[in-house]
């Protein structure tokens, strides 16, 4: 599934082309794919076209642009979408299920192509209202105190109020995430992995922070020590930074930008995927333990389990 890194490339990639276009008109290929969209409020069609798109925000693993409308056009990739920029004419990918055509006032047209393979990801046309906090909802490039007049950047989607800050917004509470700890006596992977308490983390890259701050899948949240807490969320950071530089983390064609290109830093990992081979810190061997449907890779040496 895209996690943070994977949703901030296409975000970042979208952004020229989205801000101060025009929705020309929508095509809808596959109704599954506005499972999310909430039909008593209005068709996605008839919500969508003739808006003038405003920004491009991300929290997490949520992506959504602003309208003149006051809406937003929420899209979550799920586990295979897609969000792909295409000129007028090009031919359709196979797993294509809405085409959004803009009118960009720098260079024409342009199509907005959402794709999914397996049509877990979702596009709707959202409501929103301003932050609890009052700073800025997610990462659009307007921070707190700007003077960018942009209100619909304290506007969040109500589909994603239940979704925590990120650990790279500026307003992530280091101090919030430690006390939520406290109260947790699950492992500290379930931790990481749950939206609701600190957001974009996936399997990936839980097991990349795990590994880096030398702490077991399984350790109780609770148990973290302040130093274990900030280790952890340091370790969170320069990984997820890391992975923005190389575009991403891609296995197959599953993952791509909004070029349809790869990311490369699935050639940096060092506890994912790895089982089975050398520990790079102490030459244990690598191993992977079934969690949650999925895999934990871990070096048994490096990563025990604190009693």
């Amino acid at each position: 599934m895209p996690e943070l890194p994977e949703v901030e490339v296409v975000r970042g990639g979208i952004e020229p082309a989205v801000v101060g276009a025009t929705v020309a008109g929508v095509e809808i290929f596959d109704e599954r794919s506005l499972k999310r969209h909430d039909r008593t409020r209005g068709s996605f069609v008839d919500l969508l076209e003739g808006q003038r798109m405003l920004g491009a925000v991300r929290r997490g693993k949520f992506l959504w642009i602003p309208l003149s409308s006051g809406n937003a056009l929420v899209t979550h990739l799920g586990m295979s979408g897609q969000v792909l920029l295409r000129s007028p004419g090009e031919a359709a990918e196979r797993q294509l299920r809405i085409r959004i055509h803009l009118d960009q006032p720098s260079f024409g047209e342009v199509w907005l192509n959402f794709v999914d393979q397996r049509i877990f990801g979702s596009m709707a046309v959202d409501s929103m209202a301003p932050t609890i906090d009052g700073a800025v909802a997610g990462y659009s490039g307007v921070t707190s105190g700007s003077d960018d007049p942009a209100l619909w950047a304290y506007l969040l989607p109500s589909q994603v109020a239940h979704i925590a800050r990120d650990p790279l917004d500026p307003a992530f509470s280091d101090t919030a995430f430690e006390a939520a700890l406290g109260r947790k006596n699950t492992g500290i992977k379930r931790v990481l992995l749950d939206q609701s308490l600190i957001s974009g983390i996936g399997n990936i890259y839980a097991d990349e922070a795990l590994f880096a701050a030398r702490l077991h899948y399984d350790q109780p949240a609770r148990s973290l020590t302040p130093v274990d807490v900030a280790t952890l969320l340091a370790a969170v950071r320069r990984i997820l930074n890391k992975a923005l530089a190389e575009g991403g983390t891609s296995f197959d064609s599953q993952y791509v930008n909004v070029n349809g290109e790869s990311g490369y830093f699935s050639h940096s990992l060092t506890a994912y995927g790895q089982h089975g081979k050398p520990c790079q810190r102490c030459g244990t061997i690598m191993v992977r333990a079934q969690f949650m449907n999925r895999g934990s890779h871990f070096c048994p040496e490096c990563q025990q389990l604190r009693l």
